[in-house]
């Protein structure tokens, strides 16, 4: 596992402008980009051109699809995040800003979680989502889910199950669900969404459709979602 950190700049208020910062990929995620920690699939036919000027905020229409959520149904912040569990940033990111979101947020913002496995930088990204939809069919998805971001036993078929046995799951059904690779599909089609769309690397996050890319402290964060509650944001 990567053990390279984001080290976050001590708290500030950050300008909206200076949080969405253009940037046209060239398979077409015009703008609303903030680059911080993140892991990027090699992709040198995809570069990525940087404007200087803000320009008009961009909304994605990405759908919630049927992944799992965390936090109310009907919250007037909805986050989806695409996500690689072998990504060190993807980790620090739940790890340290989710948990002030929820704190500060309980009502008002919904997290909802859509696999983006980097493979060719992280081998064991794949079968990790697929073995969180499995524990998922449990309804341990959250439980496995940290479970794997914190990987004490690593990543790979035997910690999966090592997983499955400490949360007290049924670890044959999470054994034969795995290899029957039941949530391949679902994984993948995440995944090809997000490239279609121009996702490249993990974490990024649509926040009521503006974009967000990398792991980003909780000071952004919670500069675009008191102003997006607030109405500022167009």
């Amino acid at each position: 596992m990567e053990t390279e950190a984001v080290v976050a700049p001590a708290p500030r208020r950050f300008p909206l402008l200076a949080v969405l910062i253009p940037v046209a990929f060239v398979l077409g995620l015009g703008v609303g980009y903030l680059f911080w920690g993140r892991d990027v699939a090699p992709n040198p036919a995809a570069a990525a051109q940087v404007e200087q000027a803000p320009q008009e905020i961009k909304r994605y229409p990405v759908p919630v699809d049927d992944d799992p959520s965390l936090g109310p149904q009907d919250a007037r912040i909805t986050i989806i995040e695409f996500s690689d569990f072998e990504c060190p940033f993807c980790t620090r990111w739940h790890q340290e800003v989710w948990p002030q979101l929820q704190e500060k947020y309980p009502d008002d913002v919904r997290l909802v979680y859509r696999d983006f496995p980097l493979t060719s930088i992280h081998g064991n990204a794949a079968s990790a989502a697929e073995a969180a939809n499995c524990a998922g069919e449990q309804d341990a998805y959250w439980q496995y889910h940290d479970k794997l971001f914190k990987a004490e036993s690593g990543l790979g078929a035997s910690a999966y199950i090592q997983y499955a046995s400490e949360l007290g799951l049924d670890t044959a059904a999470l054994e034969e669900c795995l290899s029957s690779r039941r949530y391949q599909d679902e994984v993948e089609g995440d995944y090809n969404y997000a490239a279609n769309l121009g996702v490249r690397s993990t974490p990024t996050f649509f926040l009521n459709g503006i974009p967000l890319v990398g792991a980003q402290p909780f000071e952004v964060f919670d500069e675009v979602i008191s102003r997006e509650l607030a109405g500022e944001i167009p």
